[in-house]
């Protein structure tokens, strides 16, 4: 060993801890075997029987793994089918939200407004039920109190009747009870 020691670390007593062991050599079974240095044939891999049959094997990895270019070319294309049939249903399943979307959507304006969806009449007009004989209402320009009684006794009875006539057409007529 070591025979000249540090004169500080020579002050320092050591112990013996029963907690701390020191590692010891493993022994091995008796029915131990080493490991070739070849590895047997996978047993996962497609084994088609004939070895002669087997295309060559000339495309090399870092790894180690040797395959055929069709192998890769086979390998491509299975991965492009996969993701094809992805795409299809992601795009299937975006369709599917995009209308229950707009089902809900169409169900709201439907409780919101019945019918109104199922008919082809968007625009909302008045219809007439005016009868032939009348002519149609002009807006007059709406005359003070004091000059409507001015003109009410100049023009006469026959005039104030057709304007109360345009006047109840305009309005409506209210019943006096």
């Amino acid at each position: 060993m070591y025979s000249e020691s540090h004169s500080i670390l020579a002050q320092v007593p050591l112990t013996v801890s029963p907690f701390v062991s020191l590692p010891t050599a493993t022994t091995l079974p008796y029915t131990y075997r080493s490991l070739p240095s070849s590895l047997p044939p996978s047993s996962t891999g497609d084994q088609t029987g004939d070895t002669a049959a087997e295309k060559p094997k000339f495309v090399v990895s870092s790894s180690g793994q040797a395959v055929h270019p069709d192998e890769i070319l086979a390998s491509c294309q299975h991965l492009q089918t996969h993701l094809t049939s992805l795409a299809e249903d992601a795009k299937r399943r975006l369709n599917a939200w995009e209308n229950a979307i707009d089902e809900r959507e169409l169900a709201e304006k439907r409780r919101l407004a019945p019918g109104w969806l199922d008919r082809n009449e968007r625009m909302l007009q008045p219809s007439s039920m005016q009868p032939s004989g009348y002519q149609t209402f002009e807006p007059l320009k709406a005359p003070s109190l004091q000059h409507e009684s001015e003109q009410t006794s100049e023009k006469g009875a026959a005039e104030s009747t057709t304007a109360g006539e345009e006047l109840d057409r305009a309005f409506g007529t209210m019943d006096m009870r």
